[in-house]
Order: structure tokens, then C-alpha cells, then sequence
């Protein structure tokens, strides 16, 4: 260690001759006054360089020492720096997944990365709407309903959500009918069987494609270009006539009628599959775990707490005149949130929403206290397998950055387009 910031000093005074030197050469070939210019050891200008050069070192010499120690590290222990134990069978095996555990290292990480998506694709969206209702609550002129919600806001807010989603699973999910280890013949089974409801999964009636699937898919794709085209046209005619709209009910209409007619033009492409379970096999249908609902619910009910207070305080910084004109124009309260507080409010609330985004990507790895196999419970899994710890841990930082960064770039895309455009 003494050997490199000996090293360092060296280097540090070298940059420094090298640039009085660059800077005098540089002086006199532009016949630049120098009359009024102070000492090097006075100049800002070279003091802020110099700073610069000495932090950038310090940080180089640290990191070179770390990472020395790391190698006599690993090649004491006999430890390769390589992915080629990602072709590896993983001795993995995952609920509900194709992959065996005679799979790849990297299948199995690739299923995890699946199902961390799958948290975050339906429990992000979730999450606004039930905070925004949460928030929008605070604020009711209901007494009732407003203790409740801020009774809610302040309990969620303060635990963490590991508790959330432990207590969760151990109080509601796993008190739900019990089968026998993977069979479910003791679940509740509404409906004639469509749905099945035990302690280990969730199943629902799931779609199967006949003959002219495709095609059908297809024409449900100009069934919905169709009813945007109608929302357009009924935002036009309430922009020329002020008519009302009713975008919701034209639109709906003509989707659910251009979807009936394909249907019945086809034959029928489709059908219902009903779930099963016979001899300890669950087939057909669709099928979630219930870990899987579990994380996603309590880190849903978390989240929305902080989403809450965030939509709260948006909507109380929309100007009150605002607020006074949609009263004086009598919309009723369903109407003022709609057209003239919340859209105000949600260009105030997006930009700290995308913290709380990330916040609740990384808090899916929690999941692994519950048994549900996303990224970090199949790392973790993988370490008891005595693969490489090292490698593993930067693919797993990897992932979750990749994560943070796409929904960073989808929340930056959307609040610009929140934003009002100044002049």
C-alpha cells in the first residue's frame, strides 16, 4: 500500500510539472498577458485541477488495492473470475416452470428475472391507483373515511415491508382451504371448479386458440385501433359542440361489438380451459402461486401508504382558484377530481412517484422470505449450490440496476409529457 501512493505522490507531481509546463508553452505561443495572473499555487482555476487530480487518484490507488486484495483472495481460495458456470445445470427447480433443475444456470436466472417482472408489472400500476384513492380519501370531507385513511397511511408507513408481506402470508394467504401438499382436493372451488382457491395457488379459467386464432388476434388489434379512432372522434366532437363525450361507452361499445361479430364470423376461435388437478398435477387453465400474490398485495398496500401522502400533497398545491372554478362551473366532486384536480395534481406527484417505483423493484427482493422464486431467492439458492458467489452478486446488482434504469427512462419519458410546455 505504501509502495502505490508513493506511486501516486509521483504521478501527482509529474501531471502537475507537465500542465505549468503545457500552460507557459501555451502562454507564449498566443502571446497571452500573464501580468495580472496569480501564482499557480493561488489560482483557483489550477487549485480546482489539482483537486480533481489528487481525488481521481486517491480513488484509483484505493480501488487498485482493493482489488488486489481481492485477487489474492480468490486465487488463494482457487476461485475462477468466469461465467462458464452459467451453462452449469442449476439443481434448480422452480414452481409452476418448464425449466428443470437440469437446466442452465442461466435458465433459471432467467426465470427469476421473469417473475420479478411479473411483481412489477401488475403491483406498479396497483399500487397508484390505490394510493391515489388512499390519498384522495385524506382529504374527504367524511370524517369516517378520513381517519381511516390516515390510520391507514401511518400504520403502513411506519413498519417495514418485510413485515407487511410476512404477516401477509402467515395470517390471510396460508389460511386459505388447504389441500394435501400439491393436490387441492380440499380448496374452494366457486363457480362449478372455474376458479380454485387454496394455500398454495390460485387458478382461473384461461384461454386456449382453436382454428383461425390468429386471425382473430389480429382483427381484435383493428377492433382496439378502431375504438381509439372513436375516442378521438367523440374528443373532437366535445371540443367543436361541447356534447358530452361519453368517450368510455362509444369506445367500449365498439370494441365489445366488433369482438362479438369476429367471434361469431369465426366459428368460435377460441375457448375456456378449466383447471384440474388430478393424481398431484395441476393442468390447464391459469395458475398463480400464491407467494407470488402474497409479495405482490403487501408490497402493493406498502407502497400505495407513500403514494398516498405524495398524491395528497400534489393535490393540496393545485391553486385554489382552480379548485374554486370547477365549483363555480358545479361539477361534482367526481368530476372536479377527474378534469380539473388530479390531472393539476399528478404533473406535481410524478416525478417523486418514480422514486417510490424503484423503491418498490428492489423491495420484490423480499420475496425470498416467503419462498417465492424471483431473482435474488434463485441467487440465493445458487450460492447453497456453492456456485461462484462473485459473479453471481454482480449479476444480480446488474439486473436490478437494468430494472431501476428502464423504469427510470419510462417515468422521465412520461412526466415529460405530464409537463405543461412554457412559451
Amino acid at each position: 500500500m505504501l509502495g502505490r501512493l508513493l506511486l501516486l505522490v509521483i504521478g501527482l507531481v509529474v501531471i502537475a510539472a507537465v500542465f505549468l509546463v503545457v500552460r507557459f508553452v501555451v502562454d507564449k505561443i498566443t502571446r497571452r498577458d500573464t501580468s495580472d495572473r496569480p501564482p499557480p499555487w493561488r489560482d483557483q482555476n489550477v487549485l480546482s485541477l489539482a483537486a480533481q487530480v489528487v481525488a481521481l487518484g486517491l480513488i484509483v490507488t484505493v480501488g487498485a488495492w482493493l482489488w488486489s486484495n481481492f485477487r489474492d483472495r480468490t486465487d488463494a481460495i482457487g476461485l475462477e473470475l468466469t461465467f462458464g458456470f452459467l451453462d452449469q445445470p442449476s439443481g434448480i427447480s422452480i414452481a409452476d416452470n418448464p425449466v428443470s433443475s437440469n437446466a442452465g444456470i442461466r435458465d433459471a436466472i432467467q426465470q427469476g428475472v421473469k417473475n420479478t417482472f411479473l411483481i412489477i408489472l401488475l403491483g406498479i400500476p396497483l399500487s397508484v391507483l390505490f394510493g391515489t384513492l388512499i390519498g384522495v380519501a385524506r382529504l374527504s370531507s367524511n370524517w369516517l373515511l378520513q381517519k381511516l385513511a390516515t390510520a391507514y397511511v401511518e400504520f403502513f408507513r411506519n413498519i417495514p415491508p418485510l413485515l407487511v408481506i410476512v404477516f401477509l402470508w402467515g395470517a390471510v394467504f396460508l389460511n386459505f382451504p388447504a389441500g394435501s401438499g400439491r393436490t387441492a382436493e380440499a380448496a374452494w372451488r366457486p363457480f362449478g371448479g372455474w376458479f380454485i382457491f387454496s394455500n398454495n395457488r390460485f387458478a382461473f379459467p384461461s384461454i386456449i386458440g382453436l382454428d383461425n386464432f390468429g386471425l382473430y388476434r389480429l382483427l381484435i388489434l383493428a377492433s382496439v385501433v378502431t375504438a381509439v379512432g372513436v375516442w378521438v372522434w367523440r374528443t373532437r366532437v366535445f371540443n367543436n359542440t361541447g356534447a358530452s363525450p361519453r368517450r368510455v361507452m362509444w369506445s367500449l361499445t365498439t370494441l365489445v361489438v366488433l369482438g362479438l361479430a369476429f367471434f361469431f364470423a369465426l366459428g368460435g376461435p377460441f375457448e375456456f380451459s378449466k383447471t384440474t388437478v388430478e393424481d398431484r398435477i395441476w393442468s390447464g387453465g391459469f395458475r398463480m402461486q400464491m407467494p407470488y400474490a402474497a409479495v405482490m398485495l403487501a408490497l402493493v398496500i406498502y407502497t400505495a401508504s407513500h403514494i398516498a401522502e405524495i398524491v395528497r400533497g400534489s393535490i393540496l398545491a393545485v391553486h385554489k382558484g382552480q379548485v374554486e372554478a370547477s365549483h363555480a362551473l358545479a361539477l361534482n366532486g367526481l368530476q372536479r377530481y377527474r378534469f380539473v384536480i388530479l390531472p393539476q395534481a399528478f404533473r406535481i406527484a410524478f416525478p417523486p412517484l418514480i422514486n417510490h417505483f424503484l423503491n418498490y423493484t428492489k423491495n420484490s427482493s423480499l420475496a425470498v422470505a416467503i419462498g417465492f422464486q424471483e431473482t435474488t431467492s434463485i441467487i440465493n439458492n445458487l450460492f447453497g449450490n456453492s456456485q461462484p458467489a462473485p459473479q453471481l452478486l454482480l449479476i444480480l446488482m446488474l439486473i436490478y440496476l437494468t430494472f431501476s434504469l428502464i423504469l427510470s427512462a419510462i417515468g422521465n419519458l412520461i412526466n415529460g409529457r405530464l409537463q405543461m410546455k412554457g412559451a
